[in-house]
């Protein structure tokens, strides 16, 4: 983001490079974060992973990528993408609606 990183005190989580470190090691050694078992950090982490690399905010190393589509690949993700679109749209008419009665 072009500025400076904050100071060690005020950042509980390390820099941008160790957090990024630590995640990747933990893919390369199992299929999700917490070893063989999907788990509530991988609900946080795959999704959160995917728009990352879809921005282009981290880089799209293989264990990455991989990651994600194992996590967004899974059927409840599906449904909840689902949902979300549904949501999205029905919003997007409320507010169409809105606007033309105004």
């Amino acid at each position: 983001m072009k500025r400076e990183p904050a100071p060690a005190a005020m950042s509980p989580y390390g820099d941008f490079d160790t957090m990024f470190g630590a995640v990747t090691e933990r893919l390369r050694k199992g299929p999700y974060l917490l070893g063989d078992r999907f788990s509530a950090a991988d609900v946080l982490w795959g999704k959160a992973l995917d728009r990352m690399v879809s921005f282009k905010l981290v880089p799209e190393l293989p264990e990455v990528k991989d990651y994600v589509a194992r996590v967004c690949g899974r059927p409840a993700f599906a449904r909840i993408a689902a949902k979300d679109a549904e949501l999205a749209a029905a919003h997007e008419a409320a507010a169409a609606a809105a606007a033309r009665a105004s």
